[in-house]
């Protein structure tokens, strides 16, 4: 056991320190190789767990997407901070079943301390209270399940044990931008995407309040921290002032763009948010932990208990355990990375990393602007969009810069119009990663 952990240790270690190195993207030689992963299930066991493991690099490790890398820009991705890895590894060899404090004292006890920390750093009311799940899509489920008991128990209308059928109409409303992952969610709690009320934007996708319906104590408002194209804010502190003034519950979709609230310099941004009832937001994005950790919280955790409590006669009761605010029974232990992360980086090494990035994106901006091409989005925090021409252009240019290697930046439609998104969200982008990614962006689109 030892001598593979030591194996693995050093080929991770060699993987990440040549990230600068190579391609964004592995090639079509790379990607060829991997059928050398598959052939015939062996039919016996074999002594040779290191030939597995160097199998596994030797073949595997190429054909990654560098996204733990400097120049990857795509899908607001962070990397991994050194620290947040090798606490990952460590959490791989405890191998605990983070569901309660009953099967790992530690897991439990890490989620908990992370959970307030993140509450605190976020700005959010000091009894909030949540899980740790998979991603913003969990995430904004879960807060909608949430929300979903609390707007029946209003009414009398036990959801958990009735059901839907023959229910109080509950409502939805949320801007036209609102993030594919949110309707989903939507579809998941039995409301209905195709019966979300969507309410009309900007030029910036934010909600315009002037245009939001008549809200009442049977509306779940759906708002906006972080437009996924454009990094813009719905307007929290008015918005989230009309739904209590109607008795509305407001749920937050804050994926990657709650963060700015742990940056002095962009908290503005996201003023009015901590009058909302419920959030989701990720830390495999800005906070920059290994996949995958996204983040549910609840103004009052009893809701979100309700919504998700599990009874088992064979599991004894236990404080705040993960599985009674999540949908998950078994579940990794993700608060050790979120723990290591929050211990390491404190209060301004988070604000720092937030702020960073939101720089060196206005220097991405500046630097495309320079060369002639068209930036289309407020640059407020850390997402880019660019136009190179007519759409066809733009997807080419998106195409080649993929296919190049330097850096990767993905495609989106903004408003009728093609674009490529570049969202800069990694601990270890520098100014020269930019430069050199931004130069290669305006030799792909230079070219015919």
């Amino acid at each position: 056991m030892d001598g593979l952990l030591q194996l693995a240790a050093e080929r991770a270690s060699a993987y990440l320190e040549t990230l600068k190195e190579r391609r964004v993207s592995p090639g079509p030689q790379q990607i060829a190789q991997l059928a050398e992963l598959g052939g015939e299930l062996p039919g016996a066991p074999s002594d040779d767990a290191k030939g597995t493991l160097e199998l596994l690099d030797r073949v595997g490790s190429p054909a990654t997407v560098a996204s733990a890398g400097p120049r990857y820009f795509g899908f607001v991705t962070g990397g991994s901070l050194p620290v947040t890895v090798a606490a990952n590894m460590l959490a791989g060899a405890w191998d605990q079943n983070a569901f309660s404090p009953v099967a790992s004292p530690v897991a439990a006890e890490l989620e908990r301390v992370a959970l307030g920390w993140l509450i605190e750093i976020l700005g959010l009311p000091p009894q909030s209270y949540g899980a740790l799940v998979t991603g913003t899509q969990q995430a904004n489920f879960c807060g909608l399940a949430a929300a979903r008991h609390a707007v029946l128990a209003r009414s009398g209308w036990n959801v958990e044990e009735e059901g839907l059928i023959g229910a109080p109409p509950v409502r939805v409303v949320a801007g036209r931008e609102a993030h594919s992952t949110l309707l989903r969610a939507v579809s998941y709690v039995g409301l209905g995407r195709g019966r979300v009320e969507l309410v009309d934007v900007d030029d910036q996708g934010r909600m315009l309040p002037d245009a939001l319906p008549k809200l009442d104590d049977h509306t779940i408002l759906c708002i906006q921290a972080g437009n996924v194209n454009t990094g813009a804010f719905d307007p929290a502190a008015e918005l989230c002032h009309a739904a209590r003034e109607a008795g509305a519950w407001v749920h937050v979709d804050g994926a990657f763009g709650l963060w700015a609230r742990a940056a002095p310099g962009r908290a503005a941004l996201a003023a009015g948010v901590e009058l909302a009832d419920s959030w989701a937001v990720d830390a495999h994005k800005w906070l920059n932990t290994p996949y995958d950790t996204g983040i549910v919280l609840v103004r009052d955790a009893e809701q979100l208990k309700a919504a998700m409590s599990l009874s088992a006669a064979y599991i004894p009761d236990a404080p705040r355990a993960a599985m009674d605010f999540t949908p998950e029974g078994s579940r990794r232990s993700r608060g050790v990375a979120v723990w290591a992360a929050l211990r390491t980086l404190g209060r301004s090494g988070v604000a720092d990393l937030i702020e960073r990035c939101c720089v060196l994106a206005r220097r991405m901006a500046d630097r495309l602007q320079e060369d002639g091409w068209d930036v289309l989005n407020d640059v407020v925090l850390n997402q880019v969009l660019v136009s190179f021409g007519d759409d066809d252009a733009t997807r080419r240019v998106i195409r080649d810069v993929q296919d190049d290697g330097t850096c990767w930046c993905g495609g989106t439609e903004w408003q009728g119009r093609a674009a490529m998104r570049i969202s800069v969200s990694c601990w270890a982008t520098t100014e020269a990663d930019i430069d050199s990614s931004a130069a290669a962006i305006t030799s792909a689109a230079a070219r015919d």
